[in-house]
């Protein structure tokens, strides 16, 4: 496995901060507090908090899509004085001016696993790369589909209506990987390839991809690869294939590599996921929040990119060639949730 999935020792020791003579106060503000995703990155950013003396807030809004409670909880934490904002933002646009107020109060604000539009909205971003995540996904299933990659049928479960950021990434990410033309990069669902059924959005959960998939079914009953923008709206399209029959005739890959994920590929309801590392982004923030209250020094971004990238693998048990992959086996060595 390439450094992708883990950082040297000097990217260690620019990221590492020492624990805290004085009182400091930091928030991290998620998507939901449901998903296994943000379970284990509040996990990642309490532990590390608690290890360097920081007091850490949380909050999250009641689904995917919440807007309005993370802007109050942003509003909350420049009044409650807090030295750094660790932010997964729902929506990516409409987020800007209350990250804005925030920086202007001298707030660090750290974008975590969706970066914000524009990017430099926020001080940094700590991120899976997103865009590589979904191309190595569609990298997987045309090599695994062969020739029959011509003739896919492909259902598009995508995130949400507003398009946040991390939604456009792995959708672009994958039809490219795929090797279809993405028209416009920067959104999804202009695309014209006959091979795609169409895109439903799923708000990320089980319910949301279980009905995403019964619309597209409904328009097109011979789809035969499905994408997903997480694993659980892809249990979820499983569930909506398993009622007509088809869950073992129709490919569905993912991303996001928590162990119910990683689980449903050892068990072939997924066929491959990429891995992401949300404990490991959630604790690099808080130390990246210590190290400016200590110093005011802000993070820099991975060379070549415009974030600090904290890796991503694909996991699957059917590799394929020129596709780099780790099993199963290591996916559960290495998942969270």
């Amino acid at each position: 496995m390439k450094t992708t999935l883990f950082m040297g020792a000097a990217a260690l020791a620019m990221m590492a901060a020492p624990a805290m003579a004085q009182s400091v106060s930091a928030c991290l503000i998620t998507k939901t507090d449901t998903n296994p995703f943000f379970v284990k990155m509040k996990e990642g950013a309490s532990a590390k908090a608690a290890e360097l003396g920081i007091d850490l807030k949380t909050y999250a809004g009641k689904i995917d899509g919440d807007h309005e409670s993370q802007v109050a909880a942003i509003e909350a934490c420049v009044a409650d004085g807090a030295k750094g904002i660790l932010l997964t933002a729902s929506d990516t646009k409409a987020i800007v001016d209350a990250v804005q107020q925030a920086r202007d109060a001298g707030i660090l604000v750290i974008a975590l696993d969706t970066p914000l539009d524009p990017i430099d909205a926020a001080d940094a971003t700590f991120a899976t790369d997103n865009f590589k995540a979904g191309e190595l996904i569609g990298q997987w299933a045309k090599a695994s589909m062969g020739d029959e990659a011509a003739n896919a049928k492909i259902a598009m479960l995508d995130l949400s209506i507003s398009q946040p950021s991390v939604d456009v990434l792995r959708d672009q990410g994958f039809l490219t990987g795929f090797g279809i033309d993405t028209v416009d990069v920067a959104k999804w669902g202009d695309e014209t390839d006959e091979r795609i059924v169409g895109n439903e959005v799923t708000s990320g959960n089980e319910e949301g991809g279980l009905k995403a998939m019964e619309a597209l079914l409904a328009k097109d009953p011979e789809i035969n690869l499905v994408y997903t923008i997480n694993e659980p709206s892809a249990a979820g399209a499983y569930e909506a294939l398993k009622a007509i029959g088809r869950e073992g005739d129709v490919m569905i890959v993912s991303v996001d590599g928590g162990c119910p994920g990683v689980a449903d590929v050892k068990d072939g309801v997924i066929g491959a996921t990429s891995q992401q590392y949300p404990l490991q982004m959630a604790s690099l923030g808080v130390e990246a929040i210590a190290k400016f209250a200590a110093d005011g020094t802000k993070p820099m971004p991975t060379e070549g990119k415009d974030f600090f990238d904290t890796g991503v693998a694909l996991i699957t048990d059917k590799p394929v060639d020129g596709v780099e992959s780790l099993d199963t086996a290591k996916g559960a060595e290495l998942c969270w949730g």
